[in-house]
């Protein structure tokens, strides 16, 4: 008890008031509750006036927007650029507009124009029909090429030619695509032999490339029908009927490459006189001849 009486009584350090931090990290909201004793700090509560913002943008924002206008707009330039340039390499091998002009047609127009591809013989104006020297559209005239009948007509074989060599177990995606590569490439070699024919006789003609391609593939029609007849009514059927479309065929392309081919008074009716003149009338000729033979040479053995 001495001990205890004298011994020294250690004082317990008391806390300091703890001193507000002047930049806390988080804002004090223990006193917007309702549970607290302390009233709510004005625009802080329930009910109290939003925070004013500031009217002016942040000091960041003026740098951001210059700097993303300027991304925009130098890759819409890039953007543009490459498309002109695109568009010129492209229109250097493949004439876009020239194509659009080929595939302008309508249902009335693939109508006639069928009609015309297998009964030739009851047209009369063969003409195509110009406007301020450019030819109309194909859906304004009968008689001016297009490239969705060929198309189609291409397309439209190959799955007759398939269906041709399912019905008798013949079929494979190997003699499909085999059919397929083929046609393609008579077609290729017989446009590839024209031009170089007509380069050979020098012949001046507003003839295009494009045109050569229409033209041969106007046959696919013929092969066609001659494939379901044949598959309808046999061998005989299909003799019949290609040999009625090789005619038709036949007749149309002599009608329509001699005012394309031949000299402007043979096409008015005149007698054609001349070695050149002579040499024109043969190439029509023979052009038109190597229709019919097309046609049978792709689709005779398809038929057993």
């Amino acid at each position: 008890m001495e001990l205890e009486r004298h011994a020294p009584k250690r004082r317990v350090p008391v806390a300091a008031p703890r001193m507000a931090d002047p930049h806390p990290l988080f804002d004090d909201t223990s006193a917007a509750g309702g549970g607290g004793g302390g009233g709510a700090q004005p625009g802080r509560g329930y009910g109290g006036p939003p925070p004013v913002s500031s009217p002016y943008p942040p000091p960041a924002s003026f740098l951001r927007e210059p700097v993303s206008s300027l991304a925009v707009v130098y890759g819409s330039s890039l953007a543009s650029q490459g498309r002109d340039i695109v568009d010129r390499n492209l229109d250097r091998f493949i004439p876009v507009g020239r194509l659009k002009y080929y595939f302008a047609v309508d249902t009335v127009y693939v109508g006639r124009k069928l009609g015309l591809l297998i009964f030739p013989f009851v047209h009369q104006d063969w003409q195509v029909r110009y406007q301020q020297d450019t030819p109309v559209a194909p859906r304004f005239d009968v008689n001016a090429p297009d490239l969705y009948i060929p198309v189609m007509a291409f397309v439209t074989y190959i799955l007759v030619a398939g269906l041709a060599l399912g019905t008798q177990n013949r079929f494979s995606p190997d003699s499909l695509g085999l059919q397929a590569s083929s046609a393609l490439a008579w077609l290729i070699v017989e446009v590839l032999a024209v031009l170089l024919s007509l380069y050979l006789v020098t012949v001046t003609t507003d003839l295009t490339t494009i045109d050569l391609i229409a033209f041969a593939g106007y046959k696919y029609v013929g092969m066609i029908i001659g494939l379901v007849f044949g598959l309808l009514f046999g061998r005989t059927g299909y003799y019949v009927v290609l040999s009625w479309c090789c005619l038709s065929i036949f007749i149309f392309m002599i009608r329509t490459l001699r005012l394309k081919l031949l000299s402007e008074a043979a096409a008015e009716g005149v007698l054609v006189q001349g070695a050149k003149n002579q040499l024109r009338m043969y190439l029509t000729m023979a052009i038109a001849t190597a229709q019919p033979l097309f046609m049978y040479w792709l689709t005779y053995h398809l038929l057993r």
